[in-house]
């Protein structure tokens, strides 16, 4: 797809030509423009999944009882009792936390993936294939850097979530969360589950994101826009594609990762087992004990749904916001 021609062309027709571009790379970037269109636009995109968060984490802790509720009566159930803040504890920590961490994961990634790209032109491969592996290479170095600031954040958040559920801390907020945790555990509290996040959600991370270059490439090449071609596809088109191919990465992405994060939820907010810390071998064994194989799948309905919506609505408003930022030449 070709780039914006001149400054001269005007405004309007640059971005007309911005919103038509199907790949859009770092360096056409207006990283200033991009890093806060982002917070923004990923901030509104977070409020509108975290109450599917919050069931999923309930969902997921031992002793809450609501391991076998449903997660529409479960999220009912929450707001009649605690009404629409209920619905979003934690939040305002994961907004405020997340912007910073935003900056580090978007540009990590979209810089790896540029390196990714230019390293793989020298290789005779399907097109689909360069991307899929360019889109997964980055995808699992960005949430590599990024699980060095995400997991304390996780951490607090979950906690925040599980408010007043058997085995929990009572805390305070985000701060009275750290400080308990700290003085109890001190730094490997705040970081627990780090090991488990880096080694599953990394290779998580890089399925998702080598499926949705795959799966787009796929889609764009069935519609008939080769390599070679001149038309552009309309915007509908654009947000269906992505929209589409954003859905299958984040469904499958669900199911695979599921049992690891039910796992890693309960080590993160469960203070005890009457037994000492929790470790990933016991919480396992616990969660094996109690409910079988299908334990590990607590809270899946809502996990799908949510990686699902996460996964459409965060590649268009991904794919926007590098529309929006790039740079007026």
């Amino acid at each position: 797809m070709a780039v914006l021609e001149s400054a001269d062309a005007g405004t309007a027709p640059q971005l007309a030509e911005a919103l038509a571009d199907t790949d859009i790379h770092w360096d056409r970037l207006d990283k200033t423009k991009f890093h806060v269109i982002g917070a923004i636009l990923f901030t509104a995109q977070s409020a509108l999944l975290h109450p599917t968060a919050v069931v999923k984490t309930r969902m997921q802790v031992a002793g809450s009882g609501f391991s076998h509720t449903r997660g529409v009566s479960l999220f009912a159930q929450i707001l009649k009792t605690d009404g629409i803040t209920g619905i979003f504890r934690g939040f305002g920590t994961s907004a405020i936390g997340s912007i910073p961490g935003r900056v580090l994961v978007l540009s990590s990634l979209e810089l790896s993936k540029d390196m990714s790209l230019k390293y793989l032109d020298r290789f005779d491969m399907p097109e689909a294939t360069r991307l899929g592996i360019a889109n997964g290479a980055a995808g699992m170095i960005s949430n590599s850097v990024s699980c060095i600031y995400y997991v304390p954040l996780d951490v607090v958040c979950q906690r925040l979530m599980v408010q007043g559920i058997p085995g929990t801390t009572p805390c305070n907020g985000p701060f009275d969360v750290i400080r308990k945790v700290m003085r109890s555990e001190g730094i490997r509290g705040i970081y627990r589950g780090f090991l488990l996040t880096a080694l599953t959600q990394s290779p998580a991370s890089a399925l998702w994101w080598g499926t949705y270059g795959a799966a787009q490439h796929i889609i764009w090449r069935n519609l008939g826009y080769k390599d070679e071609a001149d038309k552009k596809p309309s915007l509908i088109e654009m947000v269906t594609v992505q929209s589409s191919a954003g859905m299958a990465a984040g469904a499958v992405s669900s199911v695979i990762t599921t049992p690891l994060d039910t796992v890693k939820t309960r080590l993160q907010v469960m203070d005890n087992y009457g037994d000492g810390r929790p470790s990933v071998t016991k919480t396992s064994k616990v969660l094996l004990e109690q409910d079988g194989l299908w334990g590990f799948y607590r809270g899946f309905g809502p996990r799908f749904l949510n990686m699902s919506l996460y996964g459409t609505s965060m590649i268009v408003t991904y794919e926007l916001i590098k529309r929006l930022s790039v740079k007026q030449w």
